[in-house]
């Protein structure tokens, strides 16, 4: 099916929300569309895998909308690069709002789809945005839980100093998602299979974008380390749900949050896809798993929108 790209902004909380829109064939002249919300990974943008699950669906016969996060690629907000899950989460109600202006969307047949930490957001903003019918995560990360690990009270002693500093006149500290290359990250001695396939996937031209520069600002953290994208998921999360991640395991742990998420969620209609043999970053962009997804996806989405 042919699919048009529209670039659209939207309001988010005042600012202006940089968004691709994808129509399938004809879906102007049609008044009863369903919709599906793209939420990309940490670190990501609209022009990745989010838009590419976006465009995929499309032309499955979904109108899709993928966009960047306040604050950060081409949409507004200060400061800049800032990964502040309040934000992200609103984004996606707003996003809602958006759809729901558009005379041939059907406000009653609106889902979500979040990839990684994406995937989380989703979920967290699905509890409480019951216009949401249908809620589905491609390899979903709980992002809070990721930046637990290690020694998160280290952390935020340094988030603290540094908020100090910057109080006082000193420069805004930003550091990086990942390596920047695959030689940096060798140095730093980083081995695992999620982080290396990360910067393959971000810093060479198989994922590459000027909207994902790999930037993070450092005390923004903060609110990420206190953040549990699934808190409450077995009261709240009521709408049918499709998990879906790879068998082979990473430091991001999407595996395991991933079953994590299925087991809780309040969902009476709930099913986890485990992809064989593919790994997180697999199912971003490789042909055969990310086909595997979306054939599940298309059928999740037919039978619940």
């Amino acid at each position: 099916m042919t699919v048009t790209k529209k670039n659209v902004r939207f309001n988010a909380r005042g600012l202006k929300v940089a968004g691709i829109l994808n129509l399938p064939e004809n879906a102007e002249e049609k008044k009863q569309n369903p919709a599906i919300v793209c939420v990309h990974p940490g670190s990501s943008c609209k022009d990745q895998t989010a838009g590419l699950y976006a465009e995929k669906l499309a032309e499955l016969g979904y109108v899709t909308i993928a966009f960047d996060a306040s604050y950060q690629g081409e949409s507004e907000g200060e400061p800049r690069y800032i990964e502040e899950p309040a934000a992200r989460v609103e984004d996606i109600r707003c996003a809602v709002d958006y759809l729901t202006t558009l005379d041939y969307v059907d406000e009653n047949r609106i889902g979500v789809l979040g990839v990684c930490a994406g995937g989380g957001y989703a979920v967290n903003a699905a509890m409480t945005e019951r216009r949401i019918k249908a809620v589905g995560t491609v390899v979903g990360a709980n992002i809070g839980r990721v930046n637990r690990e290690g020694d998160p009270i280290k952390t935020l002693e340094a988030i603290g100093q540094q908020r100090t500093a910057e109080a006082r006149g000193a420069e805004t500290l930003i550091t990086n998602w990942i390596p920047n290359s695959q030689a940096e990250r060798e140095e730093a001695g980083i081995t695992d299979i999620d982080i290396k396939e990360a910067v393959d996937y971000y810093t060479t031209s198989r994922g590459q974008s000027p909207n994902s520069p790999n930037k993070l600002n450092f005390t923004s953290m903060g609110s990420v380390i206190g953040f549990d994208a699934f808190h409450l998921v077995e009261e709240l999360l009521t709408q049918p749900l499709q998990v879906i991640v790879g068998s082979v395991q990473g430091a991001f742990g999407s595996y395991k949050d991933g079953h994590e998420l299925y087991n809780r969620a309040a969902s009476q209609n709930k099913d986890l896809l485990v992809v064989e043999g593919a790994s997180h970053y697999d199912l971003y962009d490789q042909p055969e798993p990310v086909g595997i997804a979306v054939d599940k996806l298309g059928s999740f989405y037919k039978e619940y929108l």
